[in-house]
């Protein structure tokens, strides 16, 4: 297996975009699981 580190990720310039677009949407995730939860509790 070869691996090229100057591999450009898609969509975005770096891998650092979509490390926070992952990030971000966890939070996302955690913030609307959190309202549902108190919303029907």
């Amino acid at each position: 297996m070869t691996e090229n580190s100057d591999e450009k990720p898609p969509v975005f310039a770096s891998w650092n975009g979509w490390y926070l677009l992952v990030a971000g949407f966890l939070i996302f995730l955690i913030l609307l699981f959190l309202l549902i939860t108190k919303r029907y509790s």
